[in-house]
């Protein structure tokens, strides 16, 4: 890293490196096909997945046994309580397979990326993209196979309209529907970006202002070095959270979602 003294100046080619280190890049080129880091990681978050419910369901008690299992059952039924029964109510049991995986997916995947020199599969669109349609798909098979095809086409209006009004009315609610599966990926892909864009800035920000401070002898550049590293771990908790919380999100719309498509109102 060139330094010129100026660290506000100096940050400007590592955040550009930042930025562009986000783009999708081959890490294994098999010649008709490669793998880049998303791809890569989102198969190590599926084996860790895979292995937390085989490992958790060996180990599956009346009275969970354990640290591992006690806080995997806590988990899934958190998932049980707060977004199937709570969003979906009666019937919500037959739903829970798809709604635990899509929470424990998206909050390891988040915690993952947490660590140094990993990669999120959540902080690519492409991949949030997928998340989201795979949800679409799947409220939308659930309400067509509870009302039928005809009666959930019907059904995207509310009934009790006014005759006139209805064609308006179920032409608003088919672009809201639609653009269910946009915000999905939208909401998760820009907070997991956003929050590591911020920690890298942070970091960067406090290297930049160290390695001044040292080169220059100018040693009171180092004080905001302090309070960058201070905004830096603050910053890294609120992440941690932040995680969570997306995963939370995202997972209860979709149990949302599949409750309005299946509900008779």
């Amino acid at each position: 890293m060139e330094l010129t003294g100026n660290p506000l100046a100096d940050i400007a080619a590592p955040v550009e490196e930042l930025s562009e280190s986000f783009n999708s890049v081959p890490v294994f080129d098999f010649g008709f096909f490669s793998i880049t880091q998303y791809t890569f990681w989102l198969i190590i978050i599926l084996a860790i997945v895979l292995a937390v419910v085989l490992l958790a369901a060996k180990r599956v008690k009346l009275v969970p046994n354990g640290r591992f299992a006690g806080m995997v059952e806590y988990g899934y039924d958190a998932v049980r309580r707060n977004m199937g029964e709570g969003a979906i109510g009666h019937g919500f049991e037959k739903h829970m397979p798809f709604l635990a995986t899509m929470f424990f997916f998206i909050l390891i995947a988040n915690i993952i990326g947490l660590i140094p020199g990993t990669k999120t599969p959540t902080g690519s669109l492409s991949i949030t993209w997928a998340l989201a349609i795979v949800s679409f798909v799947y409220f939308n098979f659930w309400g067509i196979k509870a009302k039928g095809g005809l009666g959930y086409i019907k059904a995207i209006a509310p009934s009790g309209l006014p005759g006139p009004m209805v064609p308006i009315i179920w032409f608003f609610e088919l672009i809201s529907l639609i653009l269910r599966a946009l915000t999905l990926a939208v909401r998760l892909y820009g907070n997991m970006f956003a929050g590591h864009m911020i920690l890298g800035i942070f970091a960067i920000l406090t290297q930049v202002f160290i390695l001044d401070a040292i080169q220059f002898g100018a040693y009171a550049m180092a004080l905001p070095a302090v309070a960058w590293f201070l905004f830096l771990v603050i910053m890294y908790a609120l992440e941690c959270l932040v995680a969570f919380l997306q995963a939370y999100v995202f997972t209860i719309l979709s149990a949302v979602y599949v409750g309005l498509a299946t509900s008779n109102h």
